[in-house]
């Protein structure tokens, strides 16, 4: 694909009071160093971001006259604060793209290595008090929470000894941020807490492996069933999940229900090869179009089904390649979902149901459609390319820059994919059984639509008016991020 360059930068000199520009020995212009990333900030979004043409100040005439564009920069004490100045409609169009302070740390988050507990909650409302409990949604291996023995269905009523309510939680979450937390679990009987003890855990670096669980169900109406946990798009797990689709292989399973409860997607690239595995004719025909803005049609593209896969270590450094493991026997697929299932996790329902019937069973999607690349302050890459990246600084941006359609030219899903079978996982929340029980209430929708069973809504719950609390602050801003890398770009 061609690639548009950028060389042109900028700098002005203060002089008795004055504003004026000198040039370097290549004569050209440049910024002094104090704005140096603020510059950085605005040709990345202007070249690349998805909406540029609908922000004034992205418009190409903003740099036209040299000593204005200098003075705008220096208006911005930050390179955040103008990259937050420059999105388009945030919290509401553009509810996804961020500025990086490390990008080293980031690259690492990608790929699953991060400090945290090792736990996902859910925060819910359970009486008409205001009073309100965590359930533990997943908790990862090997982390300060599985060491602690925290296990999924457990509840928590607060945090460092502040007990949970409607008027306290937007303060209380905040707890989460802190590196040393105190826990405090109860039982529930008839609506009534009762305290069990408290447990304190410190976050620690942890790489999480996002094939978190699998097993075959062998006689479901007489059919055998694969069920996989997925938790996260993560292309340094490749070969791990194409070891997954060899087990259900050698099972050969009848049915596949994928658990994306928990998955807020990833890798554009990696949901592509998902797809190769459970698709059962996939050849070379188009799973994805990506359409970028005007000055980056030429990087439009798509992404095929495709026979064999790359493998990538922790550094994203490609390690070798593997023949998909392909299902044979699978005409439809079955995807459990939540409000926690965005991005590549949606992509992956999109791109099939061109192709064969999806069952989406759950709760309603997240709803992005659009997705990103990691921008470096390397001009010279048109700030794609992270060798090149200035080295005075760790900055970066994931700034959407891309929409993404299915074969049949689909992308309207911004308000989620809504459940053809609805279960509300959270409405159970004092009856969370483990990832692959039978009786878990969202997997057992699932079984029971095998069986010819129908499913009715019903809840261990009486409240009448329950609801699902946000907790952002155990969310990292890439989990709903679907990205690709510098290669797509450079085909």
């Amino acid at each position: 694909m061609k690639k548009v360059s950028f060389y042109f930068s900028i700098c002005l000199m203060v002089i008795i009071g004055a504003i004026s520009c000198t040039k370097n020995n290549d004569g050209i212009f440049e910024v002094p160093q104090n704005i140096e990333i603020q510059d950085f900030v605005w040709k990345g979004m202007n070249s690349w971001y998805n909406w540029q043409s609908s922000v004034t100040n992205l418009a190409d005439s903003k740099d036209n006259n040299q000593n204005n564009y200098v003075s705008y920069l220096n208006g911005y004490s930050t390179p955040r604060s103008l990259f937050e100045s420059l999105l388009f409609d945030p919290g509401n169009t553009d509810r996804f793209s961020w500025f990086i302070e490390d990008y080293v740390e980031q690259n690492n988050a990608f790929q699953g290595v991060s400090t945290s507990f090792g736990f996902r909650l859910q925060a819910v409302p359970i009486n008409d008090s205001g009073d309100i409990i965590f359930y533990v949604r997943y908790v990862a291996p090997n982390s300060a929470a599985s060491n602690a023995e925290i296990k999924r269905g457990d509840i928590i009523n607060a945090l460092n000894g502040i007990v949970l309510n409607e008027n306290n939680y937007n303060n209380t979450v905040n707890e989460l941020y802190n590196e040393t937390l105190t826990l405090s679990f109860v039982s529930e009987n008839a609506g009534i807490l009762t305290s069990i003890e408290d447990k304190t855990i410190t976050a620690t670096e942890l790489s999480e492996n996002p094939v978190y669980f699998k097993t075959v169900f062998n006689d479901i109406n007489g059919k055998k069933v694969g069920y996989l946990v997925y938790n996260s798009f993560r292309s340094s797990y490749n070969d791990e999940l194409n070891a997954a689709f060899s087990y259900f292989q050698g099972e050969n399973i009848d049915e596949l229900i994928l658990d994306l409860r928990l998955n807020g997607g990833g890798s554009v690239l990696t949901s592509a090869y998902l797809a190769s595995m459970i698709y059962n004719n996939a050849g070379n025909d188009i799973f994805a179009e990506l359409k970028f803005n005007n000055k980056h049609s030429s990087e439009s593209g798509n992404y095929y089904f495709d026979n064999s896969l790359d493998v990538y270590d922790v550094n994203g450094d490609k390690t070798g390649e593997e023949t998909i493991n392909r299902l044979t026997t699978i005409n439809q697929l079955y995807v459990l979902t939540s409000h926690s299932t965005a991005s590549a996790s949606e992509m992956i329902i999109n791109g099939l149901k061109a192709f064969i019937p999806v069952k989406v069973i759950g709760t309603t999607t997240y709803g992005k459609n659009v997705g990103s690349i990691t921008l470096y302050d390397s001009p010279s890459s048109d700030y794609t390319n992270l060798s090149s990246a200035n080295s005075n600084h760790l900055n970066a941006m994931q700034p959407i820059v891309f929409q993404i359609y299915n074969k049949s030219g689909q992308s309207d899903y911004t308000q989620g994919f809504e459940p053809d079978i609805v279960v509300k996982e959270y409405d159970f929340w004092n009856a969370i059984l483990p990832f692959g029980d039978e009786n878990e209430v969202v997997l057992k929708a699932a079984l029971d639509n095998i069986r010819g069973i129908s499913t009715k809504s019903t809840s261990t719950l009486k409240y009448k008016s329950i609801k699902v609390l946000d907790v952002p602050q155990l969310e990292n801003k890439f989990e709903k991020e679907m990205y690709i890398d510098a290669s797509f770009l450079n085909k």
